[in-house]
């Protein structure tokens, strides 16, 4: 199973990305998903918020969902992915990144696209809330799958105790290579504003409860991304500065260390992540699969007639966790 080519009616990279999440169609509209959420308390004393969707009846398995940057369950293509799920008779959980599920966090902390440790401790939680039987699988979108890759990278053959095979969408594994596109020409002044919208004032609140943290007048002059990592991401979190951060939380070196099935889908024509930026097969290990459409732009993949439809990338991502789990799948796929 393969993605949907992209409508004639809906060309290039910049509007494969806009429209989808802003106009088509993510689930079925008569039968909105409707989540239930679990708070747990971390290891620094804080709080992640988990939405889950339950099946009607006994779980065929379980589909988990890492959010990008600034996402939560509530973004198109976690919808998407909770209309499949329901559709299937899957559990499906969302597990929010700090900061994303509507209430300010507690800790000095928030979260960055190589936040393995957080990953991990993520999964636990959600396997034991789970308790059911089947696969356990994982997704990650953007931010959220560079994150999951480093999380099968750094554990190596012990992931598949946890999960059984990973997928990433449209994650920008050189971080470098994203971090730059974004702050140049029209995402510079499209992309970039829309993410600071929301970023600094979260990152200003949490200097309110932990004064000291950073200067605030950077903050509110910081113009791009770059800026903001090196004022915020990267010194909160373990790293130098930005060139530091964006070295060492890339996925995309580590590849070859990956031993569990893992998907890494990535637009050519995304325009966060360069094309000439992606992996190629000598680049990656035997456990990974690489789709690299010409098509689909920053996680649009939509198809079909105006307003187009994106559920076909739900439907092409855990068709091929099918195809990679073989008989351990407990039902077919419709």
């Amino acid at each position: 199973m393969t993605l949907d080519p992209a409508p004639a009616w809906l060309p290039g990279g910049q509007a494969q990305t806009v429209w989808p999440a802003l106009f088509s169609r993510s689930h079925d509209t008569a039968e909105p998903i409707v989540y239930r959420r679990e708070r747990h308390t971390t290891p620094d004393a804080d709080f992640v918020d988990i939405d889950w969707l339950d099946p009607v009846g006994p779980s065929a398995g379980l589909l988990v969902l890492f959010h990008g940057l600034e996402g939560s369950s509530r973004s198109h293509y976690a919808l998407a992915f909770a209309d499949w799920a329901r559709r299937h008779g899957w559990r499906f959980a969302v597990p929010h990144f700090r900061g994303c599920s509507g209430e300010l966090n507690l800790a000095p902390r928030a979260y960055h696209s190589g936040d393995h440790v957080e990953i991990g401790w993520m999964l636990d939680k959600i396997r034991a809330s789970h308790g059911g039987s089947g696969p356990v699988v994982a997704v990650g979108v953007s931010l959220g799958g560079n994150a999951l890759l480093r999380w099968a990278q750094e554990s190596g053959a012990q992931a598949e105790r946890v999960v059984q095979a990973v997928a990433s969408v449209c994650s920008p594994i050189d971080l470098a290579a994203a971090g730059h596109a974004i702050g140049r020409g029209l995402n510079r002044h499209l992309y970039t504003p829309m993410f600071l919208r929301t970023m600094k004032p979260k990152a200003l609140a949490k200097l309110a409860q932990h004064p000291g943290l950073f200067d605030a007048d950077r903050m509110r002059q910081a113009r791009d991304l770059y800026e903001f990592d090196n004022l915020f991401t990267a010194p909160l979190h373990g790293y130098r500065d930005t060139e530091d951060y964006w070295r060492r939380a890339s996925a995309k070196p580590h590849l070859a260390e990956i031993r569990i099935p893992a998907l890494v889908i990535n637009a050519r024509n995304d325009p966060f992540v360069p094309a000439d930026s992606l992996p190629g097969a000598h680049e990656v290990g035997r456990h990974v699969t690489l789709w690299q459409p010409d098509h689909g732009g920053h996680v649009g993949f939509a198809s079909g007639p105006p307003p187009g439809d994106v559920r076909g990338l739900p439907r092409a991502v855990m068709g091929w966790m099918q195809g990679q789990l073989g008989s351990r799948w407990p039902a077919p796929l419709r």
